[in-house]
C-alpha cells in the first residue's frame, strides 16, 4: 500500500504522490502534491473536513469518502508516528461529521426545533483544527500554548468568569468616581444654555419618561438573569456580558471626562458641585455605585452626557437576549426589541440626554457586541497573533471557546423536580 523504506512522517511530496496513485487517486496528485506541497507529516494530519473545505474544496462525494477512508487506514497503521506528532490515533471510524444528538436531561434548542447537545458544532470545529472524523485530539490554543480539549464540551472556566465580574465591578466603581469629577465641572447653565437639538426642540418633555426608561431596563435585566439561570453555558455568557459591559463603560469614562456638554434642559437642577476632599468624592462615588446610577434608587447625576449609560445597558441587554435565545423564540425577541426602542425613546422624551448621546451609545454598543461575537465565532481570527495584540482581553477570555455557543437550556437545580418537568 505504501513505500516501506521510510516512515510516513518522513515521506516527501513525491512519495505522497506515489501513495495517492497506488490508492487510485491519481487525479488529485496535482492538487495535493504540486499545488499544496503535501508531505508525509501533513498527510497524517489531513482530515475529511480539510478535503471538503477551502483551499482544497473537493466536490465529488465518492472521492472524498474513499480518500478519507484511505487516510484513516494509513493513520491506523502509523499510530506511533501520530503520537509523536501530538495527534491521537483514531479510536474508531464512527464519526464522519454526523450529527450527535442527546436524549439526556438537557433541553437545548438549536434554533430550528432540533434537540441537540451541541456536539455537532464542536465536532466540526475540531475537524477544522485537524481532528474529528479522522480521530486526532481537538487542540485548543491558550495564548500561544496548546492543550487538548474534549470535543463536544465547552469548558465553563469559572475562574475567568469570576475575573470578568471583578473587572466590570471595578469599571463601575471607576465610572462612579469619574461621574463625581464630571459633576464638579458642569458648565454654568446661564453661560452655556442647552445646545440645539432637533428631537429635544420638537418633542415636549415628559416628566415620568426617565422612570419608564429605567423600568424597561429592569425588565430586560430580569429576562437576562432568567436566561443566565437556565442557559447550559451560563458561565461563558455571563463572562461575555461582563467583559462587554465593562469595556463600553470604560470608554464612556474617557468620553465624558474629556468633554463637558452643557445641560440638555432647564428642568435639570444641575450646577457645579464640589464634594470637598478625596474622601467626600469617594463617599459620593460609593453612593452612585451602590445605587447603580439609577434615579429610581435616588441617584441623580449631572454632566455624564457623552454618551448615555442607560442606552448602553438597555441595548446590550437586548442584544444578549436575542443572541442567547433560539431564533424561533420570536415573542421574546419582539418584547426585547420593543423594550430597547421604547427605553431609548423615553430617555430622549425625558430630555435627560442629547440625541447624539443616545445615538453614539447605541452605535458603539451594537458595533462592539457584533465585533466581539464575530471574532469569537471565527476561530481563525480568535487564534491570530493580531487578535492577541490588539484585543488581549478578548483573546484571554475566549481562547478556549471553539466557535458559537449553542443555545441549550436545562434546569440548574435538582429540586424542585416538578419545575424541571414543566420546563422540559
Amino acid at each position: 500500500m505504501a513505500p516501506a523504506q521510510a516512515s510516513v512522517s518522513d515521506w516527501s511530496c513525491k512519495q505522497v504522490a506515489r501513495w495517492l496513485r497506488e490508492e487510485g487517486f491519481t487525479n488529485y496528485v496535482e492538487l495535493l502534491c504540486t499545488q499544496h506541497r503535501l508531505d508525509g507529516t501533513s498527510l497524517l494530519a489531513l482530515t475529511e473536513a480539510d478535503l471538503r473545505g477551502p483551499p482544497l474544496g473537493l466536490s465529488v462525494l465518492g472521492d472524498i469518502k474513499r480518500l478519507a477512508l484511505a487516510l484513516r487506514r494509513l493513520q491506523s497503521h502509523n499510530q506511533a508516528q501520530l503520537e509523536e506528532l501530538g495527534l491521537r490515533p483514531p479510536d474508531s471510524l464512527q464519526s464522519n461529521g454526523s450529527t450527535l444528538c442527546s436524549t439526556g436531561p438537557d433541553w437545548g434548542v438549536d434554533g430550528v426545533g432540533h434537540r441537540c447537545n451541541g456536539t455537532e458544532i464542536r465536532q466540526r470545529n475540531c475537524d477544522r483544527l485537524g481532528v474529528g472524523s479522522g480521530g486526532g485530539p481537538c487542540q485548543v490554543y491558550s495564548n500561544g500554548r496548546c492543550r487538548p480539549h474534549l470535543a463536544g464540551r465547552l469548558d465553563p472556566e469559572l475562574w475567568k468568569t469570576a475575573l470578568s465580574s471583578v473587572y466590570v465591578m471595578l469599571v463601575f466603581g471607576f465610572t462612579s468616581f469619574v461621574m463625581v469629577i464630571v459633576h464638579e465641572r458642569v458648565p454654568d447653565m446661564k453661560a452655556y444654555p442647552p445646545l440645539p437639538d432637533i428631537f429635544l426642540d420638537s418633542v415636549p418633555r415628559i416628566p415620568w419618561a426617565f422612570a419608564m426608561a429605567e423600568a424597561c431596563g429592569l425588565i430586560l435585566c430580569y429576562i437576562v438573569i432568567l436566561i443566565l439561570l437556565l442557559h447550559k453555558h451560563r458561565s461563558i455568557v455571563f463572562r461575555r456580558l461582563c467583559s462587554l459591559m465593562g469595556t463600553v463603560f470604560l470608554l464612556r469614562c474617557f468620553t465624558m471626562f474629556v468633554t463637558s456638554l452643557s445641560v440638555p434642559g432647564q428642568h435639570l437642577q444641575c450646577a457645579s458641585k464640589m464634594y470637598g476632599d478625596t474622601w467626600g468624592k469617594l463617599q459620593r462615588a460609593l453612593a452612585i455605585w451602590s445605587g447603580f446610577g439609577m434615579s429610581l434608587t435616588g441617584v441623580h447625576t449631572c454632566g455624564d452626557y457623552m454618551f448615555s449609560g442607560h442606552t448602553v445597558v438597555i441595548t446590550i441587554l437586548n442584544f444578549f437576549v436575542t443572541e442567547y435565545t433560539p431564533r424561533s423564540w420570536n415573542l421574546i425577541h419582539t418584547i426585547s426589541w420593543v423594550l430597547n426602542l421604547f427605553g431609548i425613546f423615553f430617555i430622549l422624551a425625558a430630555h435627560e440626554h442629547y440625541s447624539i448621546d443616545v445615538f453614539i451609545a447605541f452605535y458603539i454598543t451594537t458595533r462592539l457586541f457584533l465585533y466581539y461575537h464575530t471574532l469569537a465565532n471565527t476561530r481563525a481570527y480568535q487564534q491570530s497573533r493580531r487578535a492577541r495584540i490588539w484585543f488581549p482581553m478578548f483573546s484571554f477570555f475566549e481562547c478556549n471557546v471553539n466557535g458559537p455557543v449553542p443555545n441549550q437550556y436545562h434546569w440548574p437545580f435538582n429540586r424542585p423536580s416538578i419545575m424541571k418537568t414543566l420546563i422540559g
